[in-house]
């Protein structure tokens, strides 16, 4: 699947998992197990709880997505 199709959300990280994982309320009140990008690892930016972040979510599995932006 190509980036251009995944759907952007703005949500607040919920609880931080184990291996890199993160639980993020998003709009609507739904919860996404989501991921760091790979561009958000190399750059060691840090995600804890309580940040506002956009998650890049599929349109097949809205249930996870990919953290891609982390608000100042």
């Amino acid at each position: 699947m190509a980036r251009d199709d995944l759907v952007d959300m703005e949500g607040r990280v919920a609880e931080v998992l184990v291996g890199g994982h993160f639980r993020v309320d998003v709009q609507g009140g739904h919860s996404v197990l989501a991921h760091l990008a790979g561009r958000m690892r190399r750059n060691r930016i840090r995600v804890v709880l309580g940040d506002q972040v956009t998650v890049s979510v599929s349109p097949y599995d809205p249930t996870r997505g990919l953290i891609t932006y982390r608000a100042k």
